[in-house]
């Protein structure tokens, strides 16, 4: 596919200029938010913005109808400095850089592996690069334990195998089989191989998939047989590991944001615009503490 003209997807430092005003686009690693980060995002909304959270299909938010500088399309200081505070923006450089969409029930119910510590690991890798703040707005990292986002295309992931082992996609193909504990290293090498490869200017690829004809960043290898078989989006309602809610078109009002920060600690916002309340962890049961032999039967 031929290109011609940079990627613009919007980030907090790179709004789109909507008809409403400016839209700002938040990328929480794997979807998950601490509720401490919605309550805040959900006040700048109301400051300065349409008063409500948006999400999208990539498991990010949205606030809408911002301000601009005088002139400009950027952020006045103050906004800026309310959305650098809710701790969704823990890189400027990296601001459209980080796209990590995982298994929402990894690490709460089922699944091959918690995948978590793979997406922080991850996240830390792209960020502690300068170099691979310059991945398109669009570039995707898909890490799924399960085979629910199986049908996600992405440019570069990991699909766990086991509590040990994944297969890594690589644009439209499978890559090797590799330690879940590499996976970082791996994607982020991965990520700085297609900043090498795909060249300057507007025309060059957004994604792995576009590069040109005999370009590969790995030998393509057939899927491994313990790859997960895909499973179906994960339903509105009741399901395993907590409730998924969807979010309206309209987006999330302080009510409904008071609502979800009120029943977990952290959420998760999902591909399918929804929000995964976690089931709370119960609290371990202390032993029984013996009561003391009384003296005269010891």
């Amino acid at each position: 596919m031929d290109r011609y003209r940079p990627d613009r997807c919007p980030g907090v430092l790179r709004p789109w200029p909507a008809a409403d005003g400016l839209l700002v686009r938040l990328r929480p690693a794997g979807g998950r938010l601490p509720a401490s980060s919605l309550r805040a995002l959900a006040a700048v909304a109301e400051r300065y913005g349409d008063g409500r959270v948006h999400v999208t299909g990539r498991a990010n938010l949205q606030v809408r109808a911002l301000p601009a500088e005088p002139g400009t399309e950027r952020l006045p200081a103050d906004v800026l400095a309310g959305l650098e505070a809710t701790g969704l923006l823990p890189s400027r450089a990296h601001d459209v850089a980080r796209n990590l969409m995982a298994s929402p029930q990894t690490g709460l119910a089922g699944g091959r592996a918690d995948l978590r510590p793979v997406v922080d690991a991850l996240d830390a890798e792209l960020r502690a690069d300068p170099r691979l703040a310059s991945l398109p707005g669009r570039f995707l990292l898909v890490l799924d334990d399960r085979g629910d986002l199986a049908d996600r295309s992405c440019d570069l992931g990991v699909v766990a195998l086991d509590t040990e082992r994944g297969q890594l996609r690589v644009g439209e193909t499978w890559g090797p089989v590799v330690a879940l504990a590499d996976v970082p290293r791996l994607l982020a090498d991965l990520a700085r191989r297609f900043l090498e490869v795909r060249g300057d200017g507007p025309d060059a690829p957004w994604h792995v998939a576009e590069l040109a004809p005999g370009v590969r960043l790995v030998d393509p290898q057939p899927p491994h047989p313990d790859v997960p078989p895909p499973a179906p989006a994960l339903p509105y309602g009741a399901v395993p590991g907590g409730v998924h809610e969807p979010v309206p078109d309209e987006g999330l009002d302080r009510a409904a944001v008071e609502r979800l920060c009120a029943a977990a600690p952290v959420l998760v916002v999902t591909p399918w615009r929804g929000v995964l309340i976690p089931e709370p962890i119960p609290e371990p049961i202390p032993e029984p503490i013996p009561e003391p032999i009384p003296e005269e039967t010891r």
